[in-house]
């Protein structure tokens, strides 16, 4: 190791043991290393960092500082960012590269990003967006854990990477939130909504790592002609680079084992490995197909199984009184984390796998995130279906709708409706209201601070009591309020969304408001007649809705709660030449979109409509694995409707998000 490199790895340890104990002083009380020790170390830091030129994001003898903009600006990529072809076959991996050296590394799952440095300072980030066009997030990437602010190269250095955030990190911010339904579903979208915050401070409290996959631009450099050596570069540049090796056809087998051995137990995560001839020239000179470059193929895994006993079915009351089956299992380890439980859905789905106790299962994780049971492998059979409410010990009772047969509980009053119920009303899609975990409303609830949805509104009245309250304090308390006023000021389909009313989820609470062009009294005076003659409204909406309000209670408390509330009147979006009319189905995880509840909510916005299945009226099937063998693409293949990845969508609809 050359002397600069021994350096710039000084340097990073002199990072981490001063972060260290500062975190240790300030936030934990505690002393790890004298006052002495820390200023000789500041002091070696500080010298190191002006001789070499090399300073860290985290460097404690900096400060960043944070900035919060109205928006994210966009900006044309200099070559645009395509996709790797994929494949599942190991085989194919060795013959794609036969006669030459590649390189495999792994293919992180997280969120690509673009750096420019010049003058050897960090003058731009990226995100990668639809290939073309991305977000600028220079002020976030500024606060990436692991990237250098400045380094020793002072020519024009372009490098893509990956953002991502660890399962240790992910976790670490699940626990800080007590509400089920609120929690992150896997760190690729934690880490996707937080390299694109508007507020870079909260980009830094996510510990976000920045991993280089590919150089673009550096001139002047020699790399013989060879991506190991540009790796080994931007390590010397002080660049933490993704896990790889250089492979040939005959030892990449062996690789792919030792990284299927390996993301067990990876705390980073990745998706599949990425496989790309080492040879740069050569790489270059195969070119691209119309949709994939010819230097690079993407390996994924097949789906992981293990086989487990069922030890016994969980029933899990909800907000509308309907009790979910929930399979528990002996642990396995599925995807590097350890798997216990697995939704079944209903009595149906119960019932046709034959699940009963002491059983032989089989279990996956649906793209890779979410458990699901594959097979019965002794089916023994449903023996019993609760007869009382797990939580409130009232009757149950068994529901068939459209020949699935589900169990609800029958008390109007049982705790778990009432918590969820409130919860919801507070929730991201409705009325957003930090704080409102199911935790706090089961404390309030009991209380007696709340007994329907206006005494959210009016929860001042009890300050003393709640912040005296066990959890809570003079600071959370003023923190809640602030985001209770806030949500004073909402849009219509928010409020019908929050109330929770049976099938009209939060499409459909669109649907109603936009029809009415957001006049509540319009809406509340319909008959059954007039709503089904939206648009995306059926009897099953129709009747739900009516229903609802024709319970003086739901009425009495929905009027005392509107007087809590203004509703903004929103603008239209004008439609939209591709998206007008159309009808969509989304599947799959996606890259551009933070979820499917945001690419929804823009299709809808211009004119399209967004359904869950495919059927004959589906125009576009939105999936970036083109090539997956899920029942969703084989239907579009079977009806002939076409299938798109979300950079596909976005050209030809012109998104800008």
């Amino acid at each position: 190791m050359s002397q600069e490199n021994k350096e710039i790895l000084r340097i990073k340890e002199l990072v981490a043991q001063l972060n260290e104990a500062s975190k240790a002083y300030y936030q934990d009380g505690k002393e790890i290393i004298s006052n002495f020790e820390y200023d000789k170390l500041y002091d070696e830091l500080d010298k190191l960092e002006k001789s070499t030129g090399f300073i860290m994001s985290d460097s404690p003898t900096i400060n960043v500082g944070y900035e919060v903009l109205s928006n994210l600006p966009k900006e044309r990529h200099e070559s645009p960012m395509l996709s790797l072809n994929k494949t599942k076959s190991v085989d194919e991996l060795s013959s794609f590269i036969t006669g030459h050296d590649g390189v495999i590394s792994w293919k992180l799952d997280g969120l690509t990003v673009v750096l420019t440095y010049n003058n050897g300072v960090l003058v731009k980030a990226v995100t990668r967006g639809n290939g073309e066009i991305g977000e600028v997030i220079t002020n976030n990437a500024k606060v990436f854990k692991n990237i250098p602010l400045k380094i020793k190269y002072q020519g024009e250095l372009i490098i893509r990477g990956e953002a991502v955030i660890k399962y240790s990190d992910f976790d670490r911010i699940n626990e800080l939130i007590s509400d089920a339904d609120a929690k992150y579903k896997n760190p690729r979208n934690l880490c996707s909504g937080s390299v694109r915050q508007l507020n870079n401070k909260i980009t830094a409290e996510r510990n976000v790592n920045f991993f280089a996959f590919a150089l673009i631009k550096a001139e002047g450099t020699d790399f013989e002609n060879s991506i190991c050596r540009q790796f080994e570069w931007l390590e010397g540049q002080g660049f933490e680079v993704v896990e790889h090796f250089k492979v040939n056809s005959d030892t990449i087998p062996g690789k792919v084992e030792y990284f299927s051995e390996a993301i067990k137990t990876n705390d980073f995560p990745s998706d599949g490995l990425v496989l790309m001839f080492d040879d740069i020239e050569y790489g270059k000179s195969l070119g691209n197909t119309a949709k994939f470059p010819r230097n690079g193929i993407a390996f994924k895994w097949q789906d992981e199984t293990a086989e487990t006993i069922l030890k016994y079915i969980e029933w899990s009351a909800s907000r509308t009184g309907l009790i979910n089956p929930v399979a528990v299992f002996d642990p396995v380890e599925l995807e590097g984390t350890t798997v216990t439980r697995a939704s079944v859905h209903n009595i149906s789905v119960c019932e046709n796998l034959k699940l009963g106790e002491g059983d032989h299962i089989t279990v996956y994780k649906a793209n890779m995130i979410i458990p699901q049971i594959a097979q019965n492998l002794t089916g023994s059979g449903l023996k019993k279906i609760p007869k009382i409410c797990p939580v409130c010990g009232k009757e149950t009772s068994v529901k068939e709708e459209n020949g699935i047969k589900y169990l609800y509980c029958l008390n109007t009053l049982c705790p778990a409706k009432l918590i969820k119920k409130y919860t919801l009303f507070a929730s991201q899609n409705a009325l957003n209201i930090d704080g409102m975990s199911e935790e706090t409303m089961e404390k309030f609830i009991d209380s007696g601070y709340i007994k329907e949805f206006a005494d959210i509104y009016k929860l001042d009245r009890y300050e003393e009591e709640i912040v005296n309250t066990k959890g809570f304090g003079r600071k959370s308390f003023d923190n809640f309020i602030a985001s209770i006023n806030k949500s004073r000021e909402t849009q219509m389909y928010r409020i019908i969304y929050g109330l929770g009313i049976l099938n009209v989820g939060l499409t459909g609470a669109k649907v109603l408001s936009k029809a009415f062009n957001n006049n509540m009294d319009g809406l509340l005076n319909a008959d059954k007649e007039r709503l089904m003659q939206i648009d995306g409204v059926g009897e099953t909406i129709a009747d739900s809705f009516i229903e609802y309000f024709k319970n003086e209670k739901n009425l009495l408390e929905f009027k005392n709660v509107l007087k809590e509330l203004t509703i903004i009147q929103e603008v239209e979006s004008q439609d939209n030449e591709f998206i007008s009319g159309k009808t969509f189905v989304i599947t799959g995880s996606l890259e551009y979109f933070n979820n499917r509840d945001e690419a929804k909510e823009i299709i809808e916005k211009l004119g399209g409509k967004v359904t869950g299945s495919v059927t004959k009226k589906t125009d576009y099937l939105i999936n970036n694995d083109i090539n997956s063998s899920s029942s969703k693409n084989k239907k579009a293949k079977e009806l002939g409707i076409p299938i798109i990845t979300e950079s596909d969508f976005i050209n030809l609809s012109g998104v800008e998000k």
